[in-house]
């Protein structure tokens, strides 16, 4: 089998650990993601995965946000099954393959050039399914994909890695671009995004750097006119919880009684128009 390099730096390199993440998880007995394209991927690049950071728990936790990613998904999706999709910083996630949306959704994962190259050599084309190779914060990104109906733009492990002026330009000019829609991403504290290059493993073994620090919805509503906050989940919230290690449970139970390291991660979900 020919294998695939992947030669990424910074912040797209941290997409191979939560690859990689994704993979050990679905190998396991009773995966909460069963995720057999990143089984695939991971077998099919040729890359250090041992290197990425990636520790202890962090497989399980990085299936559960993909899992509650994937359902909040398929909820829009089933209410609404003639969207647009904009699945931006995609990296090799395969989330399209694996809610296999109807024939009337039109599916764009979007990441940079580098990063959408090594996708086309590891995953084949899909009817109704495009890739765009351009970065999110490119003012001509949304010029080639239509804008007469629905958005559903999911960004996952995105935001952060942007800058408050690029992020916010960003979520303004979908908002301007599409009729209504609806939005899913989770977005780190100011607090998480100073230390994150010390305490996950996965940003510094990448030489990564989260820029943007959003505590709370309420702060998308006032910089992006339209955009309404539907619901706002603390990582302590994601179903499945119960199943990680119970020393680090436990941890975690005493983080959640804490509101500033409660809030250190939000997932949230808001719609516009």
């Amino acid at each position: 089998m020919d294998r695939e390099r992947a030669d990424l730096t910074g912040a797209p390199a941290t997409m191979l650990a939560t690859l990689y993440g994704r993979a050990l998880h679905s190998r396991t007995a009773n995966p909460v993601l069963h995720d057999p394209y990143a089984e695939e991927a991971v077998r099919r690049i040729d890359h250090d995965f041992a290197a990425t950071g990636l520790r202890g728990n962090d497989a399980l936790s990085v299936a559960l946000r993909g899992r509650l990613f994937d359902d909040l998904t398929a909820v829009r999706l089933a209410a609404n099954p003639d969207v647009v999709v904009l699945h931006l910083g995609c990296g090799l996630d395969s989330r399209g393959r694996r809610l296999d949306p109807p024939p009337s959704v039109e599916w764009y994962d979007i990441d940079l050039p580098e990063v959408i190259d090594l996708r086309e050599r590891i995953y084949p084309a899909r009817p109704h399914h495009h890739v765009l190779g351009a970065s999110v914060t490119a003012p001509d990104l949304l010029d080639g994909i239509p804008g007469d109906r629905p958005v559903l733009v999911v960004a996952e492990g995105l935001l952060m890695y942007l800058t408050e002026a690029d992020g916010t330009a960003l979520l303004r000019r979908i908002t301007e671009h599409f009729p209504a829609g609806h939005l899913i991403c989770d977005v780190q504290s100011p607090l998480a995004t100073r230390w994150a290059h010390l305490l996950n493993g996965a940003v510094r073994a990448a030489g990564a750097r989260l820029t943007w620090g959003v505590r709370g919805g309420a702060e998308l509503e006032r910089a992006v006119p339209g955009l309404v906050l539907d619901e706002e989940r603390t990582f302590f919230d994601v179903p499945g919880l119960e199943r990680v290690h119970p020393a680090y449970r436990a941890l975690l139970r005493g983080m959640g009684g804490i509101p500033a390291l409660r809030r250190l991660a939000l997932i949230l979900t808001m719609h516009f128009g």
